[in-house]
């Protein structure tokens, strides 16, 4: 029989994180399963993940994950409980993908390569008997009496089944073939799609110093991020300075906490010794600036900060940078503990969604049924991962999603308990 004329059991559309793992519980369940991926191969957004090495899941308790979820995090319950972050550990392990655990929970490949973990993924599809049709566009649902019947390709090529399992992915990284073509897809069936924006991303800022300090990345700082005047962020970690303003993990966390922020007045502030309070800090300037009594100022605080970032403090503090440090005022001196405590930053926006790692937005979470991840309006179709209105923080938590949605929907799509 033809492929065109062929009914499948269960077609994913999307071969990324969520849709494989789809697929493979679909096919596990003795599904006759199809894949359709519009790029030329699968796995592509998997590869970029964890700066190329793929943080798989998160190590902590369920609940912490969940605590871990910016928005909708009800929704999640069902799916997080049936298929576990552990469980997602020891599915890899079986695939030959061995996992470390790292700071705060992380969980890597050991071999630190995220294609290693995108390759189990389509050799298990492959071992399962799961056809994947690479450089496929799904333009069209098929529905027949409010029930999914198939889709149609840009090619012409009509697929048949009564199970469809969208897994498009969202609006970011549009280059591994995330662009938002699952939402339109949701659309015209009727779903209502929050308008798609990115999280965990860089953060814009008007600073003319920021150029100097470009490339820098600071460690056990402090970032607070003020909207209106208002407390919205307050994490410490690493961050880097980058040509258009700030990025980094604590940057990228916070980045979601404006989320519905205009950016009329959002400024950040960073603690450049949040070990130290200012007293401490004060006293540690006085001890410095007494064993360096005849430098200049620009020349005496080479132990307390990178020296990326010595021009761009000593211009803000006002001090002239040639004064001898024993010349120093007690005034000045409390000025600079004031700015190492609390260097603030105009943040005038968030780095466009192509350029985010998540997108917040999609489909409506009231309009999916959160035991099964089917729709309440199209009997028969199912949506996973980006494709839902579900963000989460950085460390893991965004593809321990996608996996556990995928995989519920894959195994509710054969009617698994």
């Amino acid at each position: 029989m033809s492929d065109i004329n062929r009914k499948y059991d269960v077609i994913v559309v999307g071969g990324g994180a969520a849709g494989m793992m789809a697929a493979s519980a679909a096919a596990s369940a003795g599904a006759c399963c199809l894949l359709l991926e519009a790029g030329p191969r699968v796995g592509r957004k998997i590869l970029i993940t964890g700066k190329g090495r793929c943080n798989i899941t998160n190590s902590c308790t369920v609940e912490e994950i969940l605590e871990n979820v910016r928005r909708n995090k009800s929704f999640l319950y069902s799916s997080l409980y049936s298929f576990t972050n552990q469980q997602i550990i020891d599915f890899f392990e079986k695939l030959g993908v061995k996992t470390k655990v790292e700071r705060g929970g992380r969980v890597f490949p050991v071999s630190d390569k995220a294609a290693e973990v995108a390759d189990a993924l389509e050799k298990e599809l492959v071992s399962l008997g799961v056809g994947i049709f690479k450089k496929v566009k799904v333009i069209d649902i098929k529905v027949l009496n409010n029930k999914a019947a198939g889709v149609l390709c840009s090619d012409g090529m009509e697929y048949k089944s009564n199970k469809i399992i969208l897994a498009c992915g969202g609006a970011s990284y549009p280059v591994t073939g995330s662009d938002g073509n699952g939402y339109e897809l949701a659309r015209r069936l009727g779903h209502d799609v929050i308008a798609p924006r990115g999280v965990l991303t860089g953060l814009d800022s008007s600073e003319k110093w920021i150029k100097d300090a470009m490339g820098l990345s600071l460690k056990n700082v402090n970032l607070s991020l003020y909207d209106k005047g208002r407390n919205v962020f307050d994490m410490q970690g690493e961050m880097l300075f980058t040509h258009y303003g700030i990025s980094g993990p604590i940057v990228l966390t916070g980045s979601s906490s404006l989320f519905d922020s205009d950016f009329r007045d959002v400024y950040a502030k960073i603690d450049l010794k949040p070990a130290l309070d200012e007293e401490k800090l004060d006293k540690r300037l006085i001890r410095d600036f007494a064993e360096n009594s005849r430098k200049d100022f620009s020349n005496a605080l080479d132990n307390l900060l990178p020296r990326k970032l010595i021009p761009v403090i000593v211009d803000l503090s006002g001090i002239n940078k040639d004064k001898k440090v024993n010349q120093v005022t007690a005034q000045e001196r409390r000025d600079l503990v004031e700015l190492l405590k609390g260097l603030k930053l105009i943040i005038t926006g968030a780095r466009p969604v192509s350029e985010a790692i998540i997108t917040a937005g999609g489909v409506k979470v009231s309009q999916i049924n959160p035991s099964t991840m089917e729709s309440k309006l199209v009997e028969g179709l199912f949506f996973c991962g980006e494709m839902i209105d579900v963000d989460a923080n950085t460390g893991g938590f965004n593809l321990t999603i996608a996996f556990s949605t995928g995989h519920l929907a894959g195994k509710s799509a054969t009617g698994g308990d």
